[in-house]
């Protein structure tokens, strides 16, 4: 097999030659929840002369964690001689759901290809990644000078494609320019790319819900301000850990879902609550926002802590806020069933316009919170949509003490169900003080 650059038999000295070109694509069939039937729901584009061919074109799906969502792939190859006719060769299929790509370590799976008897047919890589509400699109144009020349007969044929990096190291194609032919310097046609294509939002657009306004706080700052607030009055030392999740880390882009937002993991705490808003702030310039969105690590974090204090001297409140999407659904309602049996209490503030059924499930209002056959032994978890507390005419003070009164309203209960199961009774009171008979003279 060989594949065509600038050779033109009409124009050349030597007899003019057929030859093969082999072109791969992949097509993505889902099944209905009613009668099982497998449809088309799209096809990638093809790729030439490759065993190995990364595909640009993405499926956009409706994810739904209650539902088993199944998917399969089916690879072709076309197998072209001059042109018409056209063979095509079936490669091999694979099944999954899409739960198990989610789910994946990375939201990455990889699968054998099977279809063939008898045949290893090599293996499927899926990568699948939540995509955020931003719209914002970008108008790029590139162009080449001087390019090495790579043909025989003439120049080169350049093309420009594009990668963006994922939480693993790797790295997925996201665009491919135009072929420009026999050319070393190229001028590519311009074109339009959504920015979640290149690195899924960015809080400096006013989409974002983490965009720091100079006008007024955004969501996440409003409920950590207005929970925060309250809750610090029952601390003694007002020293706060506080931890982000979900962003690529510097120097080298670490993907973390448990790192200090000050920047010293060796010591996360913040002074006040105006502290742990000075470190989100200044941690929104240092880190890159990334998927996906993992509760279980800091969810654990704060557990370990409270499994090292059970005499009732101590009690943990963690506030999590969240945009409501989650990628570790099971191992996170497992850290919670674990965590009831400690001192320790979870609010969860939505913030954003998605829908927020995950967190209904976490909060057990309804529904005690199970994992693996195993149900909490109480009640810890606090949810509340922001959005329910935003006053229409734009009192964000009257909407963050709104927002602070509800979600704060479980946590009396939930402390003294602790205390009680274990038997902890409040410390004795200290003796009334009585004033000394004879007046205590002091040296300054």
């Amino acid at each position: 097999m060989a594949s065509i650059g600038d050779f033109d038999p009409l124009n050349a000295s030597i007899p003019a030659t057929k030859v093969e070109i082999t072109v791969s694509f992949c097509v993505l069939y889902t099944q209905g929840m009613g009668n099982k039937e497998w449809r088309e729901y799209g096809r990638t584009e093809v790729i030439d002369n490759t065993l190995n061919p990364d595909f640009v074109r993405k499926f956009m799906l409706d994810y739904f964690f209650e539902e088993r969502q199944n998917l399969r792939f089916d690879l072709f190859i076309l197998f072209c001689v001059g042109s018409p006719p056209i063979s095509q060769d079936f490669l091999g299929q694979a099944c999954c759901t899409l739960g198990e790509v989610v789910g994946s370590v990375g939201s990455r799976l990889e699968k054998p290809l099977g279809g063939i008897q008898g045949k290893k047919c090599g293996t499927i890589i899926v990568k699948a990644e939540e995509l955020n509400n931003c719209r914002e699109s970008v108008m790029m144009q590139f162009c080449g000078n001087k390019l090495d020349k790579k043909d025989f007969f003439g120049k080169s044929d350049p093309f420009l494609v594009f990668y963006r990096s994922n939480e693993d190291g790797t790295f997925t194609i996201c665009h491919k320019t135009e072929v420009v032919k026999n050319t070393l310097n190229p001028v590519w046609q311009a074109f339009k790319i959504p920015v979640r294509a290149l690195c899924n939002g960015n809080p400096a657009q006013p989409t974002s819900l983490h965009y720091m306004s100079p006008y007024q706080l955004n969501a996440y700052a409003m409920a950590l301000k207005a929970v925060g607030e309250i809750i610090q009055d029952y601390d003694s030392d007002k020293m706060f850990p506080a931890l982000g999740f979900g962003a690529k880390l510097p120097p080298d882009g670490r993907v973390s879902h448990e790192f200090a937002l000050n920047g010293n993991p060796q010591n996360p705490y913040c002074t006040g609550i105006d502290g742990v808003m000075e470190a989100y702030y200044q941690s929104l310039k240092s880190v890159q926002l990334y998927g996906p969105t993992n509760f279980s690590p800091v969810i654990n974090h704060v557990a370990r802590y409270a499994a090292s204090v059970k005499d009732g001297s101590q009690y943990f409140v963690l506030l999590i806020i969240t945009d409501g999407v989650i990628s570790d659904m099971a191992q996170t309602k497992e850290s919670i069933v674990n965590a009831a049996s400690l001192p320790m209490s979870i609010i969860i503030v939505g913030v954003g316009p998605a829908e927020f059924d995950a967190m209904v499930e976490l909060d057990g209002d309804e529904v005690r919170i199970s994992s693996r056959g195993r149900f909490a032994e109480r009640d810890i978890v606090q949810f509340v949509p922001f959005r329910d507390y935003i006053d229409r005419t734009g009192n964000h003070i009257l909407s963050m003490a709104r927002l602070a009164k509800d979600v704060l309203a479980e946590i009396p209960d939930q402390f003294l169900s602790y205390m009680r199961t274990r038997g902890i009774k409040p410390s004795p009171a200290p003796p009334p003080y009585s004033p000394p008979s004879q007046p205590i003279q002091t040296q300054i």
